[in-house]
């Protein structure tokens, strides 16, 4: 999503505008065109040559500054912008925006663009809680300016408090949301599943697998910026939650069908990138088995609930299939077995694109038995692309 983008970048004169670097590096990694605009105050903290080589773009300081390629039409940039984002913006900064103060570069940009605009508050806690900063905040928001809530820990004064810059990982999943200007499932409802369930055997073991979750999150956060109202129904994972998603935990295979079974009521879509364990023990034991010397356990197993062929109701049906050999004959097996619409295939022998990896190489498989191979790219660019093939299936 972010590739080809162009992104300004504002930083204020906070401490934590050392961490901009940080941002400006990964942005520019993913392919984005980073601009930017460093209040006089910010140059105090960090160099405008250290942002100039992680951009390798002219970072603009002044306004009025002749050398710029901004300089002679000052709204030039904000109508380049496809996203505009103040990280750190301090209490005066939002204060300044709030009252539309636009006597330097990064005022005039703000007040100009017609860009989604997210702000990144980074001060002393008690700065952040006094009720002016709060009221600028609540006008802004309400103008339509998409604010990320900075975190609490150490800050610079050494005492613990909310007013840290929130890590450079949701400040670029929150710029991904404001970049969703591709609101095609605007009031749709989409229900995913993500992660591996756990199937007990005693209060300590259980029987799971090796899903990490990361393609059923990124299609939440995908249909999330596409304008969807999204369920998302999570297993087991160590991720952060998406914003503006509601989430379902569901640990097991039968918890996981009583949400899926009531969330899709509602559905327009649902999509189970979750890995269900195929089985679950017949009895789970109260109290945790004790390792007998000499003895070995037999574990009796039954199989788990068949979630996408037994839940009933008119919504699209989109399952995955991970598989270690005959990828694409075993994937229209279950498409076929489950009537579904459209099922994703990918080779979990792959180191790039297997369990735990932040990228996939997959195959769209759609009802009629056409297969689409794509390219390795990041789970959130599969996700837009199946996403694509969803919309297809909508109209």
């Amino acid at each position: 999503m972010l590739k080809g983008k162009t992104i300004v970048l504002g930083i204020t004169g906070g401490i934590a505008a050392y961490k901009a670097a940080d941002l400006a590096s990964k942005l520019t990694q993913a392919g984005a065109k980073v601009e930017v605009i460093m209040t006089a105050a910010a140059t105090k903290f960090i160099t405008p040559l250290t942002l100039r080589n992680i951009t390798h773009r002219p970072v603009v300081t002044d306004m009025f500054e002749l050398a710029s390629e901004w300089s002679v039409e000052h709204v030039a940039l904000a109508e380049a912008a496809d996203v505009v984002v103040v990280a750190p913006a301090t209490a005066n900064s939002i204060a300044r925006l709030a009252a539309g103060i636009a006597d330097d570069m990064l005022g005039t940009v703000l007040l100009a663009t017609k860009a989604p605009v997210v702000i990144a508050p980074a001060m002393n806690d008690l700065m952040y809680s006094n009720k002016v900063t709060q009221e600028n905040i609540k006008k802004l928001k309400a103008r339509g300016f998409n604010f990320i809530e900075p975190e609490y820990g150490r800050l610079a004064s050494g005492k613990m408090g909310k007013g840290r810059l929130p890590d450079t990982p949701k400040i670029i999943e929150a710029i991904e949301h404001a970049l969703g200007q591709k609101r095609d499932f605007e009031g749709k409802t989409i229900v995913v599943t993500a992660g591996g369930t756990r199937e007990p055997i005693d209060p300590v073991r259980h029987i799971g697998n090796r899903s990490s979750g990361k393609m059923g999150y990124a299609l939440a956060e995908a249909a999330r910026d596409r304008g969807a109202k999204v369920t998302l129904i999570s297993a087991n994972v160590s991720l952060d939650a998406p914003a503006d998603v509601t989430i379902i935990k569901a640990p097991t295979a039968l918890e996981m069908k009583q949400a899926v079974g009531e969330a899709v009521k509602k559905a327009d879509v649902l999509i189970m990138a979750a890995a269900v364990a195929d089985y679950q023990l017949e009895v789970i034991a109260k109290n945790k088995i004790k390792k007998e010397s000499g003895r070995n356990l037999t574990l009796n197993l039954v199989r788990t609930p068949d979630i996408l062929g037994e839940v009933k109701g008119h919504f699209i049906r989109v399952g995955f299939a991970a598989e270690s050999e005959n990828l694409v004959a075993n994937a229209k097996k279950k498409l076929t077995d489950k009537k579904l619409d459209l099922i994703i295939a990918n080779d979990i022998t792959k180191t790039d694109s297997g369990f735990d990896a932040n990228t996939n190489r997959v195959v769209i498989i759609n009802k009629k038995g056409k297969a689409e191979e794509l390219p390795l790219m990041s789970k959130r660019e599969v996700a837009d692309k199946i996403l694509d093939k969803v919309k297809e299936l909508i109209k």
